[in-house]
């Protein structure tokens, strides 16, 4: 009955309201920070093979690629012919590439909630832009924002692009990301002295640390570990579903259970 009806829940966008009551209740519990968060994403391992990957019949010609300048990347050569929408990809250097999507989260640094989960394609670029379409979704403007109150976001040094960066001064948001310290990319660290002398990046930078615990808690013998749905829209809904539970499974130790007199 839920796989005949899975259409309609994700058409109802069910997942995304279930996450909203849930942060509502820790919201009235006052267990949410609306000030300190960290963004990161996983890799979700899509039910798909890497040889079902095989040469697109109508590539973009040359120039017309979806990377820079019009650049040909792999995703417009290729596509798996099990789930059109994964790409191959590898979140570490040393990582085997594998068909996959990407999991996003902004958690709140009090209680390491989750307060936005989204599922996008692949890609590094990916990480970023769903870490500001998070922040505006829980934000919202920021001429909107209580007076005096000063947001900060952690994040590692997969946010640390000068776009991004000056995308969160935009957004009055405090950029506590973690810089690189040798090799090549020590170029890429976009901070100014006085972010990188902010005595609260390092309490956002040992926060960090907690939103591995929702990656973790998904992943250690449950369904995210390699996801058995195909197409985006499934792919994100489901997610959020398995954020949620996270985000209840957190709420049942952070609210005292009433004890019963006599």
């Amino acid at each position: 009955m839920f796989t005949k009806n899975r259409d309609r829940l994700i058409e109802g966008k069910v997942s995304q309201g279930l996450l909203a009551a849930v942060l509502a209740e820790a919201r009235e519990k006052q267990l949410l920070s609306a000030e300190h968060f960290t963004v990161d994403g996983t890799l979700i391992q899509a039910w798909a093979a890497s040889r079902s990957f095989q040469e697109k019949h109508d590539p973009p010609a040359p120039g017309q690629g979806s990377g820079k300048r019009g650049e040909l990347l792999l995703r417009d050569k290729v596509e798996s012919k099990t789930d059109p929408e994964a790409r191959l990809y590898r979140k570490g250097s040393t990582d085997q590439s594998v068909p996959s999507y990407l999991g996003h989260a902004l958690m709140e640094n009090r209680h390491g909630l989750a307060v936005a989960a989204q599922a996008r394609s692949a890609g590094r670029a990916a990480e970023r832009a769903a870490a500001l379409a998070m922040l505006d979704e829980v934000l919202g403007r920021k001429d909107q924002r209580a007076p005096g109150v000063e947001i900060t976001l952690g994040a590692d040094t997969q946010y640390q692009d000068a776009k991004f960066i000056a995308a969160l001064r935009d957004r009055a948001v405090a950029p506590h990301v973690s810089e690189y310290t040798k090799g090549a990319n020590v170029c890429k660290n976009a901070l100014n002295e006085q972010e990188r002398a902010d005595p609260r990046r390092a309490i956002s930078q040992r926060k960090r640390r907690l939103i591995e615990r929702v990656f973790g808690w998904a992943k250690l013998d449950r369904p995210l570990q390699q996801i058995k749905l195909r197409g985006l829209a499934r792919v994100d809904w489901f997610y959020r579903l398995v954020v949620t539970a996270y985000n209840l499974m957190r709420l049942g130790k952070l609210i005292p259970v009433p004890t019963q007199v006599g």
